[in-house]
């Protein structure tokens, strides 16, 4: 199932308060970028982010889930409609995350 571009457009206002966020549609879902960096996607309308220790120790009652078949499992974002916790963690998350491979 395809992720839908309202779902899309939610998350893009729920993240507006961060500079430098960006996304990529593939495949019907959703990646998600803060500055050039991946930090998790929207996949069956399911906010998904990379597992990193800050996100984890932000939400340890979050539940790991695949985005596909296939993938790495991902942390679900329950708190979306907190804008203020998904800056917190969109700034703790950002160090950890590896830079962007060159082309």
């Amino acid at each position: 199932m395809a992720s839908s571009k309202e779902y899309l457009e939610y998350v893009l206002e729920q993240l507006s308060s961060l500079d430098d966020i960006t996304y990529k549609a593939m495949m019907g879902e959703y990646i998600i970028y803060y500055q050039g960096k991946i930090v998790g996607g929207i996949y069956d309308d399911r906010f998904l982010v990379k597992p990193t220790k800050s996100a984890m120790t932000m939400m340890p009652e979050a539940s790991l889930e695949l985005p596909y078949e296939g993938a790495k499992e991902m942390l679900l974002v329950d708190d979306i409609d907190n804008r203020d916790f998904l800056y917190e963690l969109f700034n703790a998350m950002v160090d950890e995350l590896p830079a962007p491979k060159k082309k």
